[in-house]
C-alpha cells in the first residue's frame, strides 16, 4: 500500500547550473534604500511627549547578513545534512533553510491576462497572425531563443524546494522516521516555470528522476496555465474568501472568470496524474485550498478510492463562502473524500453548515449525508516536528547568533514577530499597536525593541508603503544613536538566526486577522525550554484569537483582538511586567499543548481515522451490503419463540410519494399482511411512521394488538393498548415550534408555492410544488441554516430531505421509540423468563434516512447477544447500515412478509 501525498509544490525542485560568463551572470540584487523620513503626524502620537527626530540606523540589515555573503540570507544545507530534514512549520510562505537563489528559467505566461475569456481568446489569435506573418511578438509573450537553449543544455541537480507546506514535510518525515509510514509517494509541480524546457527528454529525465530517487510524481503545466491559477485564481479569489476577506478590487472581479478555468485545468492535470499511478489499497491524501476539485475529479475515475482531503487554511462561514461564484463546485469538489479535515472545530462547523446551506444536504456533527453516500469530516490540528527542531538547534551557528544576539541587545525586552507582508498576517495594526504602547506607556522606551521579520512572495506595494511608513515613523519619534526601537527586516533571515531569535526573545506577538493555525508560537514555546544558558527561559506569547492556534492553548496565551490597538497595546505590557512564576506557569501549560498536538499525532491520527471511516462507508455501500434470503429468513423464523417486527410505514408498507404528502389510505394488501402476522400471537409488530398519532389511528382502526409509532418516535401506542404515550413535553413542543414556525412564514412568504406545516412534535417546510425548484432549494438551505443556528439550544434540528424541510426535536427517533418497547416488553416478561430476552427474532425494515438510527439500535443489540437473531433491512439505494437490501420495494416487503405469516 502507498500513500499518495498529494501537494502543490513537491518537495524538491531543479536547479540549473549555468554558463559562468559574466555577461549570463545574474544581476545582484539592488541594495536595500533607507525609507523617507516621515513627519506626518501619528494617530497614537503624544506632541508633549515626542522627542526630537533622531537618525535612523540600518546596521540591522548588515547584522542580519551572512558576513561570508551578504546575497546569500540563508542557511543552505548540504543534501545529506541531516538539519536539511527540517522545513517551514508555516504552511504558506517561503522555506527557511534553502534560500539559495536558484538557476531557473523565467516563466512566459503573459501576466495580467485579459479581463475576459473573449478578449484571451482574441489575444491568442493575434498572437499566432502576428507569428505566421513573421513579426515578433512582446518579449512576455515571444520566445526567447537564447533564454531556451541555455537551459536546454544546461546542467542540472535536485534540491529541496524553497516553498511549499513545511508543515506537512515535517509531518510526513517524522512519520517516516518513526517507522508509521513505509511507502509513499509525492505528488506536485516543480514550483518553477517549464515552458524553456521545451525538450521532452529532458522534461522525461526530470520526472524519472523525482520518481525513482525521491519518490516523486510531476505535474508539469503551462506557465500560462499555472500564472491564471495560482496568482489569479489561487492568491486573488480563494486566499483572501478564506481569510474572510471579500474581494472587491475590480481586479480580482476581472480575474474570476478567466482564471477559473486554470484552476479547473490544473485540477484536473493532478487528478489524471494520480489515476494513472494509483494502484488498488493505495491511500490518496489531498492538501489544501489549491486543490479542492481533484477528491471529486479522483471519485470519477476510481469510485472505490480511499481519498482523503485536508485543509490547512481556514474555512469562513457560509455567508462568507457564498460569495464565490463557484461555491457549489468547490463544496461538491472537496466532498469527493471519504474523510475531510481541519485544523479546529470552528472550521469543520463553517463548512457543514456552508454545505447544509448551499448544498441542503443533510449535515450531523460526523460529517455530510450525501444522496449515495456519507463523508466525514474530522478537525485535527497540525503542529511542529519536536525532534527536527531539536536537531536545527543543535547546528553551532545558533548558539553564535544567540551569543550575539544577546551581547547586541544586552538589557532590553526583545519582542520579535515573523510573519508574511499581507493583509491577512496583520502586520500594520501591530505595529499601530506597537507605537501606542510606547506612547502609552513612556516608562518603556530605550527598554524595549520589537524585531519585526517581514517575508513575501507577492508585492503589496500599498501594504509595504504604509508599514514603512509606521516603521520611519516610529524610528524617528524614538531613536537615538544607541538605540532603535523597531527594527523591520523586510527579508530572509538564516534559520539559525530564525531559532536564535525565538530562543532570545522575550515575548512573540502574533496579530493575524485570520489564520488556519500559526505554528511559528509552536516553534517559539519550544524554544523556551531553557536548554540555552543565560537567557529569560520563559517568554510570554501575545497571540491573535483569530488563530488556530488560540483554539489549541486553551487561554494560557495572552490572547488579543488585532483590531483593537488599545488590547493589543496593553497585551504587550503585561508580557514585559509579568512576573516569572506567572510566565514559567502559562509556558508549561502551552509546551504541554505543543507536545501533544506534534506533527506527527496529526499524521497519525488523520491517517487512522481515514482508514477507519473508509471502512464504516464501504461496509454500508449498498454494493456490499447482500440481498435478503428469504428462505433463511423463513428458518430463522420457524425456530425462533417470540418475534418483533419493527416496519416503517411510508416508502416500506405503502408506496405514495414523500411521507409529507401521503394519502391518508392504506392499501388493502399492506393491512391484510399485518392481520395475518398478527394471528400468530409469538408476533409482536409495530409500524413506524412521521404521521400524527390520530392519523395513524384512522389508517390503522381496523388491526387490534398492532403497536404504533408516531412522528419518528415523539408519540408511542403500545401493542394491544389503546392510548398514546406522548414521549415529548407538550410545553417544550408549543415552547420551540413558537419561534420556529415564524422563521418557517418568513421564508414562505419568499417562495411562492411553499408550505409549512405543523404537527404535534414537528415542523415541515415543504417547496415541492414550486415552480422555481433552484430558488427554492437556495432559500430552503437559507432557512434550515437559519433554524439550526438560532434553535440550537433548544434541542431541535432541521434537517433537508427530498423537497422538504422537516424540524423536529433531537432527543427523540426511532430508535429512541424502539429502546422504550424493548424495555417494555422485557418488564413485562412472565417471572420464570426473567433471564431471558423479550424476543429471539428481530426484523427492522426501513427505507428512508431516519431509519438508519433504528437499524444502528437493532445491529448493537446483536453485538451484545441482547437478541439472538437480527435481521435489518433497507429498501433504499443510499449507502445504509442495514444488514440487507431488498431491492423490489414495497411489493418485495409485502411479500416476505406474508411468506413469513403462511409459515406460522
Amino acid at each position: 500500500m502507498t500513500l499518495f501525498v498529494v501537494s502543490l509544490f513537491l518537495p524538491n525542485t531543479i536547479n540549473f547550473k549555468l554558463p559562468t560568463h559574466p555577461a549570463e551572470r545574474p544581476r545582484p540584487r539592488s541594495p536595500s534604500r533607507r525609507p523617507k523620513l516621515d513627519t506626518r503626524p501619528s494617530l497614537f502620537k503624544q506632541p508633549d511627549l515626542t522627542p526630537p527626530h533622531s537618525p535612523i540606523t540600518t546596521d540591522h540589515e548588515e547584522f542580519f547578513a551572512p558576513k561570508d555573503n551578504p546575497e546569500l540570507r540563508l542557511h543552505f544545507p548540504k543534501q545529506d545534512d541531516p538539519r536539511s530534514i527540517i522545513a517551514p512549520s508555516d504552511p504558506h510562505s517561503p522555506a527557511w533553510g534553502t534560500g539559495k537563489a536558484f538557476m531557473q528559467p523565467k516563466s512566459r505566461a503573459a501576466t495580467p491576462p485579459p479581463a475576459s475569456i473573449l478578449q484571451h481568446d482574441k489575444a491568442e489569435e493575434k498572437a499566432a497572425a502576428l507569428g505566421r506573418a513573421g513579426i515578433r511578438q512582446p518579449q512576455h509573450l515571444a520566445r526567447s531563443d537564447s533564454h531556451d537553449r541555455v537551459f536546454a543544455h544546461a546542467e542540472w541537480t535536485v534540491v529541496p524546494a524553497d516553498q511549499g507546506n513545511g508543515g506537512l514535510r515535517n509531518a510526513v518525515q517524522a512519520a517516516v522516521r518513526n517507522g508509521k509510514l513505509d511507502s509513499k509517494i509525492w505528488v506536485g509541480t516543480l514550483g518553477m516555470p517549464t515552458d524553456a524546457l521545451e525538450d521532452t527528454q529532458r522534461k522525461q529525465d526530470i520526472e524519472d528522476r523525482l520518481a525513482t530517487e525521491h519518490d516523486s510524481l510531476t505535474v508539469f503545466c503551462k506557465d500560462d496555465d499555472f500564472d491564471g491559477y495560482y496568482t489569479h485564481y489561487c492568491k486573488q479569489i480563494l486566499w483572501p474568501v478564506f481569510h474572510y476577506q471579500i474581494p472587491d478590487n475590480p481586479k480580482s472581479k476581472a480575474y474570476e472568470d478567466h482564471s477559473w478555468i486554470y484552476y479547473v485545468k490544473i485540477n484536473q492535470a493532478f487528478a489524471d496524474k494520480i489515476a494513472k499511478n494509483w494502484k488498488r489499497e493505495d491511500v490518496i491524501w489531498i492538501h489544501d485550498y489549491h486543490l479542492l476539485l481533484v477528491p471529486q475529479m479522483i471519485r470519477k475515475k476510481i469510485p472505490d478510492a480511499k481519498i482523503g482531503f485536508f485543509l490547512h487554511v481556514a474555512f469562513p462561514s457560509s455567508e462568507v463562502f457564498r460569495c464565490l461564484a463557484v461555491r457549489k463546485q468547490l463544496l461538491e469538489g472537496m466532498l469527493g473524500a471519504n474523510l475531510i479535515g481541519f485544523q479546529i472545530h470552528e472550521y469543520a462547523r463553517h463548512f457543514l453548515q456552508t454545505c447544509s446551506r448551499l448544498l441542503c444536504v443533510e449535515a450531523t456533527n460526523d460529517g455530510v449525508q450525501l444522496e449515495d453516500r456519507f463523508v466525514n469530516v474530522v478537525n485535527l490540528a497540525i503542529g511542529i516536528d519536536p525532534v527536527a527542531l531539536n536537531m536545527n538547534r543543535a547546528d553551532p551557528d545558533v548558539a553564535q547568533w544567540l551569543n550575539t544576539m544577546r551581547e547586541r541587545y544586552r538589557g532590553k525586552k526583545l519582542i520579535v514577530a515573523r510573519d508574511k507582508l499581507d493583509y491577512v498576517r496583520g502586520v500594520r495594526p501591530k505595529l499601530l499597536a506597537y507605537e501606542l504602547f510606547l506612547n502609552k506607556y513612556p516608562e518603556w522606551r530605550d527598554r524595549v525593541v520589537m524585531i519585526q521579520v517581514a517575508t513575501s512572495t507577492t508585492e503589496q506595494a500599498e501594504l509595504d508603503a504604509t508599514v514603512s511608513d509606521i516603521v520611519t515613523r516610529v524610528n524617528s519619534s524614538w531613536a537615538n544613536l544607541a538605540y532603535q526601537p523597531l527594527v523591520y527586516l523586510k527579508q530572509d533571515i538564516s534559520y539559525a538566526q530564525y531559532l536564535a531569535l525565538l530562543t532570545v526573545a522575550d515575548a512573540l506577538m502574533v496579530s493575524s486577522q485570520r489564520e488556519g493555525m500559526n505554528l511559528t508560537c509552536h516553534e517559539y514555546l519550544f524554544c523556551q525550554d531553557g536548554k540555552f544558558e543565560g537567557h529569560n527561559r520563559y517568554g510570554s506569547l501575545i497571540l491573535s484569537e483569530f488563530t488556530g492556534s488560540a483554539s489549541v492553548f486553551g487561554g494560557n496565551e495572552l490572547s488579543v483582538n488585532p483590531w483593537d490597538y488599545r488590547q493589543c497595546a496593553d497585551a504587550i505590557k503585561t508580557a514585559l511586567e509579568m512576573s516569572d512564576e506567572e510566565k514559567e506557569t502559562r509556558w508549561r501549560k502551552l509546551y504541554k499543548a505543543v507536545m501533544h498536538s506534534t506533527a506527527e499525532h496529526w499524521f497519525t491520527g488523520f491517517r487512522e481515522k481515514l482508514d477507519k471511516v473508509y471502512d464504516e462507508q464501504h461496509s454500508r455501500d449498498t454494493t456490499s451490503v447482500p440481498r435478503l434470503s428469504v428462505n433463511a429468513l423463513g428458518q430463522s423464523y420457524m425456530k425462533s419463540e417470540r418475534r418483533l417486527f419493527m416496519l416503517d410505514y411510508e416508502g416500506t408498507l405503502a408506496s405514495w410519494g414523500s411521507p409529507y404528502d401521503i394519502i391518508l389510505t392504506s392499501p388493502q394488501r399492506t393491512l391484510d399482511v399485518l392481520s395475518d402476522l398478527l394471528n400468530d400471537e409469538r408476533n409482536i409488530v409495530y409500524v413506524m411512521s412521521g404521521r400524527q398519532p390520530e392519523e395513524l389511528d384512522s389508517l390503522f382502526k381496523r388491526i387490534p394488538n398492532l403497536g404504533l409509532v408516531a412522528e419518528n418516535g415523539c408519540f408511542i401506542k403500545e401493542a394491544g393498548s389503546t392510548t398514546w404515550i406522548d414521549m415529548a413535553n407538550a410545553e417544550e413542543m408549543n415552547a420551540w415550534q413558537e419561534s420556529v414556525e415564524g422563521i418557517m412564514h418568513y421564508y414562505q412568504e419568499r417562495t411562492p408555492g411553499s408550505s409549512v406545516e405543523r404537527r404535534h412534535c414537528s415542523l415541515i417546510f415543504n417547496y415541492k410544488h414550486c415552480d422555481d425548484q433552484e430558488s427554492a432549494s437556495r432559500l430552503a438551505g437559507d432557512c434550515a441554516s437559519h433554524i439550526n443556528d438560532a434553535c440550537e439550544e433548544q434541542r431541535v434540528k432541521a434537517i433537508p430531505s427530498e423537497d422538504a424541510v422537516v424540524v423536529a426535536p433531537i432527543d427523540w427517533s426511532k430508535a429512541t421509540a424502539a429502546e422504550r418497547i424493548y424495555a417494555s416488553l422485557l418488564k413485562n416478561l412472565p417471572p420464570n423468563q426473567s433471564q431471558k430476552a423479550p424476543a429471539d427474532f428481530l426484523m427492522v425494515v426501513g427505507d428512508g434516512r431516519d431509519d438508519e438510527v433504528i437499524f444502528r439500535w437493532a445491529n448493537d443489540l446483536q453485538k451484545q447477544l441482547a437478541v439472538a437473531d437480527v435481521t435489518t433491512v433497507s429498501l433504499s439505494s443510499r449507502n445504509t447500515e442495514a444488514g440487507y437490501t431488498l431491492t423490489q420495494g414495497v411489493t418485495g416487503v409485502l411479500t416476505v412478509l406474508s411468506k413469513l405469516a403462511k409459515l406460522s
